[in-house]
């Protein structure tokens, strides 16, 4: 968003903001107010029955954690000199993190949609669950795209290892900019370890449910198959015919969840295959269907599901982070296999 569309907006917000409680007067509002040296963008004088109070706005573009609080810094400074000051960040959107930041350190914040809190003297005004056009959509976008996924992938499946850009853009098989590019997305939500010599999640299992939560599973074609086999027989059945045709394969959601925590039950088998499935389907002898099958096989959107992929039982399974974020799009006790494989699995490898 251009800085001068930031701060019109901005105004009318924190007006709209204010004009909600009818003993507050706004008796001057200054844009970039005169002063020596630096200044907030806004310095907003109020009446309330209490005396005077003045608001001083900080606008961001971004209100990610990090951004925020450079600009909670920033806002104590210009504090300082000005009587009955209460600070306020103003940006397009306010993340759920940044919200409770800002709560603890004892500053006001504004959105562009009239989401707002603001606590001071007798006042306390607070706006929350408005709909938000500048939510942070697109920064997921850049997040959650095929080629930044794995990226996540790598950072969440060799936890215990801290990444160099070079290193990781390699594991991932992306370009050294786009690791920059998540790198930066992944500052400003202060999700990377500070104290790491390299790049290393912070919070590893809350940065794998949002992305579970994200997770464009659907984006995977989906073909749905019947065998006379089932279940580990299908299965193997499944891999030797995947060696004959030399087709890339991994088992996925179920089928690879009952691998990691065996008390995981499933009737319908789960396979990710890249090559053309047609020879795979006739040395296995599935039948295609549109009820009842017993066999997915998905064809992926991006090859980086296959990243961390192992043989468990002779059988090509993928990561057990992948797993559980295909597991959990699942119905029928996706979300208890899921569960599974976090609490046994996944955080001991962290």
């Amino acid at each position: 968003m251009r800085e001068d569309e930031l701060r019109e907006k901005g105004e009318k917000a924190i007006r709209d903001c204010i004009d909600r409680v009818p003993f507050l007067k706004i008796r001057d509002f200054q844009a970039e107010p005169e002063s020596s040296g630096k200044h907030p963008d806004f310095l907003v004088r109020l009446e309330t029955i209490r005396g005077e109070f003045n608001l001083i706005v900080e606008a961001k573009s971004s209100g990610q954690p990090r951004i925020a609080r450079q600009a909670i810094d920033q806002l104590h400074s210009y504090s300082a000199p000005v009587p009955n000051p209460y600070a306020v960040l103003l940006a397009p959107y306010i993340s759920s993190p940044t919200a409770r930041l800002c709560e603890t350190e004892g500053v006001g914040y504004v959105d562009l949609a009239g989401n707002c809190r603001l606590s001071f003297g007798q006042v306390y005004i607070e706006q929350r669950g408005k709909e938000n056009p500048y939510s942070e959509k697109r920064e997921l976008r850049s997040l959650y795209s095929p080629k930044s996924e794995r990226i996540l992938r790598v950072l969440l499946t060799a936890r215990q290892s801290a990444w160099k850009v070079k290193k990781l853009a390699a594991a991932a098989d992306v370009s050294l900019g786009l690791v920059s590019k998540v790198k930066r997305v992944l500052e400003d939500r202060e999700w990377l370890d500070p104290h790491a010599s390299g790049m290393r999640l912070r919070d590893p299992e809350a940065s794998l449910r949002e992305w579970a939560t994200e997770y464009p599973y659907r984006k995977h074609q989906a073909k749905q198959y019947y065998s006379f086999a089932s279940g580990v027989d299908l299965e193997r059945s499944i891999a030797a015919a995947a060696h004959d045709c030399k087709a890339r394969i991994a088992f996925t959601g179920f089928s690879a969840a009952v691998r990691y925590a065996p008390a995981v039950r499933y009737n319908r088998s789960m396979v990710f295959c890249t090559q053309d499935t047609a020879c795979l389907v006739e040395a296995a002898k599935l039948k295609p269907v549109e009820s009842g099958a017993n066999l997915t096989i998905l064809i992926p959107y991006d090859e980086g599901v296959f990243y961390g992929s192992k043989l468990r039982d002779g059988i090509p399974v993928v990561s057990a982070v992948q797993a559980y974020i295909d597991v959990a799009q699942q119905a029928a006790r996706g979300e208890e296999a899921a569960a599974a494989l976090l609490e046994e699995v996944i955080r001991n490898q962290w």
